[in-house]
């Protein structure tokens, strides 16, 4: 029979073949480093059989696909190691996640312990080098059932598939119900480590039983391994919830709800210095600032589809009789806005930015300090214009984002997303949209991936991902584009004609929700923040009583100028108040003695630890000013 590899080249093999005959045919050392096969553009264990005419393609290491192939081969490898240790274990579904694979257990009353963790790994170490064939077999439910007997968790699985065929992959003494594909020998498993345990209702339903899931993460080098571990010891040290303590930035409390963060005035500063930034590079972008009500009657939220398709995510409540919805989004009161008078095609693009507080429900499981949250608040605009003017306005975000990115440092990836199943408006209006955006990157020639299926209920969208300081992405600025809404809502403007036209509405944000920003910035910046956003920018130090005054009337000027002064004038050593204005990654310290005085100077110590000493108190105030107008990331000009 004939096999046609990716280049076009055509092998001859004998009927029955596999795809590690394929692999083998084109050399010994392929076959050695085959993990598994992609035939027919549908992925496959290494000694699944190929067909006559089939397109086969060998997948090593170097494949995108092959840690994926690895880690749920690492995730049965775990299960069959917590049932040996663990007679009364059910094992229930096991998946590849980012960075990693988990496995849910039901453990009954028994939980899961570190030690458990550490013997799970000794064990999976021995399955390992028992090097257990790992094998595909094709059954019919029937069949299934009467396997997994006493798994009810199977059995109900079975029951969600409801197909009359299964497939089962089986290593030594371990069978699960799975898809696959998988590595072919439990000996390919070296590097893997289990970082944690955490509840997990069955099948994501609280009204079901509470399990136990074990985090895992699995590479194909140790030196990989090692980096990913020692990438989330450094994520620990800057996790935003453990800073925002130290550096009073903000809380969240049981007694007000969880999910609703509450600013700190130091956490306060840095939101309205973001904010403050924001509404400035708006106004000079032709943004015009616009406010809307945090409820809007529910027959608006059902004319623009929110309450078909994204009313689970919604608080709603009712006054004199009559339904409302808490916003979730802005969008509603912005074409509120544009339908308050008539337009002409010279009005357009009309622009309309809100630092909007949305509310969304999220369940408990998924709130996360900043960055997963009930309530926040968006950089939100919508900007309104004619299909021809839509290719020139998605370019002017783009470079609004870029433009806003580079100052903080970050650098970004690009997704775009398209129709999801669950949709509004018609599938011409959702290609005209898609390939606007595709347009826009071609224009710019940015690189993209294509999220298939994940775009907004009315419409695709561009999702921008910052790369931070250890190389973590996070979601922040989006751009879609809606046919749909100005239909629903009966949106117009006069064009040249002297007729009725339909605009063409974009909804963009630039950082994001702002909450989840600060969260990302202070986990970026590991809490050293740059002196233009940092909450407080100088600490004003005394080395004793003598030298109050003059601190004060430095604290008086610089308060005056404008920037975010505090002092430390406590009966303590200056080594001490330093320390302390160190640990609180203070960017500036003004630490003033009696030469200071005498001159009428400043020494300044750096949170860097350099020292710049004996200034002119205007030549300081004009660094800082240069670093505050700058927005640069350094300490010092």
């Amino acid at each position: 029979m004939n096999i046609f590899l990716p280049d076009g080249a055509k092998l001859e093999l004998e009927a029955g073949a596999t795809a590690f005959d394929v692999a083998n045919t084109i050399s010994k050392g392929l076959a050695k480093n085959a993990l598994a096969a992609e035939v027919n553009g549908k992925l496959a264990d290494i000694y699944a059989p190929v067909g006559d005419n089939d397109k086969v393609r060998i997948i090593t290491e170097k494949d995108t696909e092959a840690l994926e192939i690895l880690r749920h081969s690492t995730a049965h490898l775990m299960a069959q190691a917590v049932q040996r240790l663990f007679k009364e274990a059910k094992v229930t579904i096991g998946p590849v996640i980012k960075d990693g694979f988990y496995y849910d257990f039901d453990m009954g009353d028994k939980k899961f312990t570190p030690e458990d963790l550490e013997a799970i790994e000794k064990e999976m170490a021995k399955i390992s080098a028992e090097a257990l064939p790992c094998r595909r077999r094709e059954v019919t439910t029937a069949e299934a059932r009467k396997e997994f007997a006493n798994e009810s968790y199977k059995l109900e699985l079975l029951d969600i598939i409801g197909e009359d065929s299964v497939s089962l992959y089986t290593q030594g003494d371990f069978t699960d119900l799975c898809r696959g594909p998988h590595l072919d020998n439990t000996k390919r498993i070296k590097h893997y480590k289990l970082l944690s345990v955490a509840g997990a209702y069955w099948r994501g339903d609280e009204n079901n039983k509470m399990l136990q899931r074990i985090y895992g993460t699995c590479w194909f080098k140790k030196e990989e391994l090692d980096a990913y571990l020692n990438m989330l010891e450094e994520a620990k040290k800057r996790d935003h919830r453990k800073l925002g303590k130290q550096l009073k930035l903000f809380t969240i409390e049981d007694e007000v709800g969880a999910g609703f963060p509450i600013y700190l005035p130091r956490g306060g500063a840095l939101r309205a210095t973001l904010e403050e930034f924001e509404r400035k590079e708006h106004l000079k972008r032709g943004y015009e600032i616009v406010y809307g009500p945090q409820i809007l009657k529910q027959d608006l939220w059902k004319l623009s589809g929110h309450y078909d398709n994204y009313r689970e995510n919604m608080y709603f409540t009712s006054i004199d009789d009559v339904a409302f919805g808490v916003k979730p989004m802005n969008c509603l009161s912005h074409m509120m806005v544009f339908k308050s008078e008539m337009r002409s095609y010279r009005d357009l693009p009309q622009r309309y930015f809100e630092l909007g507080t949305v509310h969304r429900h999220e369940k408990s499981g998924v709130l996360h300090g900043l960055m997963r949250v009930r309530a926040f608040t968006q950089d939100d605009a919508h900007i309104l214009c004619t299909p021809e003017q839509l290719n020139d306005e998605i370019i002017a975000i783009i470079d609004f984002v870029n433009d806003v990115m580079t100052i903080f440092g970050f650098e970004f990836q690009i997704e775009v997303s398209t129709r999801p199943e669950k949709f509004i408006g018609s599938e011409d209006n959702w290609e005209k949209a898609t390939e606007a955006l595709f347009n826009a990157l071609k224009v710019k020639e940015l690189p993209y991936e294509i999220n298939e299926g994940d775009g907004a209920f009315y419409g695709p969208k561009i999702d921008i991902k910052l790369k931070d300081a250890i190389g973590r992405f996070w979601q922040c600025a989006t751009i879609q584009v809606d046919f749909n809404l100005p239909e629903r809502f009966d949106l117009n403007y006069i064009g040249e004609d002297g007729h009725k036209h339909r605009p063409v509405m974009l909804h963009r944000v630039i950082l994001g929700s702002v909450d989840r920003f600060i969260g990302v910035l202070t986990e970026h910046f590991a809490g050293n923040f740059p002196f233009w956003i940092s909450p407080v920018q100088v600490r004003v130090i005394n080395i004793t009583d003598a030298h109050l005054d003059y601190c004060k009337s430095l604290v008086a000027k610089l308060k005056a100028e404008g920037f975010r002064v505090d002092s430390d004038f406590r009966n303590e050593k200056v080594g001490f108040k330093i320390r302390e204005a160190q640990l609180e990654k203070i960017p500036h310290m003004i630490i003033i003695g009696q030469k200071e005085v005498d001159e009428n100077l400043v020494s300044v110590r750096l949170r860097s630890g350099e020292t710049k000493n004996e200034l002119a108190f205007s030549d300081y105030i004009s660094v800082l000013k240069e670093l505050d107008q700058n927005k640069t990331l350094n300490l010092w000009r």
